[in-house]
């Protein structure tokens, strides 16, 4: 005799869609940072102090 699988459990949709959303804001977010000549120029000192 065969047993059914565990069910799987699934998240509710609208916390699927918030999950995207928070997502899509925050790529936003960092490619509009980009856009930002003095935040490039900050990144850019942090990223050569490494050396």
């Amino acid at each position: 005799m065969q047993q059914d699988p565990p069910p799987t459990p699934h998240r509710p949709r609208a916390l699927r869609w918030l999950g995207g959303a928070v997502a899509v804001l925050l790529c936003l977010a960092v490619f509009g940072l980009y856009s930002v000549p003095e935040f490039m120029v900050m990144l850019a000192d942090q990223m050569w102090a490494c050396f």
